[in-house]
């Protein structure tokens, strides 16, 4: 794939740039904590297609969609959340880390693209990420602004008009296939698979998908290697 006429690159936040398995696990663990038994990869299937489905419902914001789906998990689980439990998980993503690579990888790209997000959250939460992300960035499209949530590809269609150039002159990048690989295949914009789960079964905390990815990379610090120039 060329790159040489790529000025912007637009990347999904949670999977991709901030290690949301990671601080979705801790939280998920202590509100069902007589349930050691159950495994990462189930725990992280539960909440993907839950949340998956309340996001191609009549819009909520994400905070709502957090709380439901650690109530739907709940009732699934014979476990009866309180509104406060929920809530809890939903203002845990604040503290969700970022990826090792993830600092390092955005200071070293911003010296050489404008970055953007498109992410399925709030305004408000992605700004708690912004802050452990330490990046400034050239645009910012959450769901809550277009109301909608990825795969949609009204997401992306809102980034290409913010952006102010042709899209041939951006790159996408995400962990989903489902969510990120998929949409800007429809609309044909250069993508990039930033595939976080190498190695692990299944597809995590995100849908499954089958969307062919322009280049797969396993790192954020892969993708910068491949996009900025020698020397």
């Amino acid at each position: 794939m060329d790159f040489s006429s790529v000025e912007l690159i637009t990347f999904d936040c949670y999977g991709t740039l901030i290690d949301w398995e990671t601080g979705m696990l801790a939280a998920l663990r202590s509100l069902f904590p007589d349930h050691a038994h159950i495994s990462e990869e189930k725990f992280l299937s539960m909440y993907g297609e839950i949340e998956a489905r309340l996001e191609a419902g009549p819009y909520l914001s994400y905070r709502t969609v957090l709380s439901r789906t650690a109530e739907e998990m709940g009732r699934s689980l014979g476990v009866k959340l309180s509104a406060e439990d929920c809530q809890q998980f939903a203002e845990s993503l604040k503290q969700w880390p970022p990826f090792s690579d993830s600092v390092e990888s955005l200071q070293a790209l911003a010296k050489h693209y404008r970055l953007g997000i498109i992410s399925n959250t709030d305004d408000d939460l992605f700004a708690a990420s912004q802050k452990l992300l330490q990046t400034d960035f050239a645009l910012i499209v959450t769901a809550q602004q277009v109301q909608c949530y990825k795969p949609s590809v009204v997401n992306f269609y809102e980034a290409i008009k913010r952006s102010g150039i042709p899209k041939d002159k951006i790159l996408h990048a995400g962990q989903s296939l489902y969510h990120d690989i998929a949409p800007a295949n429809i609309l044909r914009l250069r993508n990039v698979w930033v595939n976080r789960r190498f190695g692990k079964q299944g597809p995590g905390a995100t849908v499954a998908g089958d969307a062919k990815p322009g280049l797969e990379v396993r790192s954020l610090a892969e993708l910068a290697a491949v996009m900025i120039p020698a020397g």
